[in-house]
């Protein structure tokens, strides 16, 4: 999977859970079907919003994004939707070309202590596929610890 394919995807399923959160909060306030649609709704936007940041921060790193780029993507998680429009506009500007950086290279980055242990953690898959995964779902853990925004009710 190439940077602009797990981008892309992410992307993609961060709009899909703002529509179901959206639909949710239509069916509880409009047709009072209760909290379940929130919930549901809720619980899948959310672990797809903290992947997306995450992924942002993955990606802009490897693609060598300036920080107030990567900065700029993870924000768009917070607008509904705008995870598309900015995928067309990385798109159109070539910032997802490439292929994740295994090597490191003459590039004056390359030798910063975060793009090592990138490299690394690029060049062991499985494992950072894992620390994603655990990552993710520690801050969703510790977010429904603390439970939603405005309180339980």
């Amino acid at each position: 999977m190439t940077p602009r394919t797990f981008y892309r995807t992410v992307a993609i399923a961060e709009a899909v859970t703002w529509t179901m959160l959206i639909a949710g909060m239509i069916l509880k306030y409009v047709f009072k079907v209760g909290d379940w649609p929130v919930k549901v709704g809720g619980f899948a936007h959310g672990l797809v919003f903290i992947s997306y940041v995450s992924t942002a921060v993955l990606v802009g790193l490897n693609q060598r994004w300036p920080k107030r780029q990567i900065t700029g993507a993870a924000f768009t998680a917070f607008v509904p939707y705008l995870t598309i429009p900015f995928d067309r506009w990385l798109e159109k500007n070539n910032k997802l070309d490439g292929e994740w950086r295994t090597a490191a290279t003459d590039h004056p980055r390359d030798s910063h202590w975060v793009q090592v242990v990138l490299r690394w953690m690029l060049n062991r898959p499985v494992l950072l596929g894992v620390l994603f995964v655990v990552f993710v779902g520690g801050i969703m853990a510790t977010m429904l610890f603390i439970g939603p925004p405005g309180g339980r009710a």
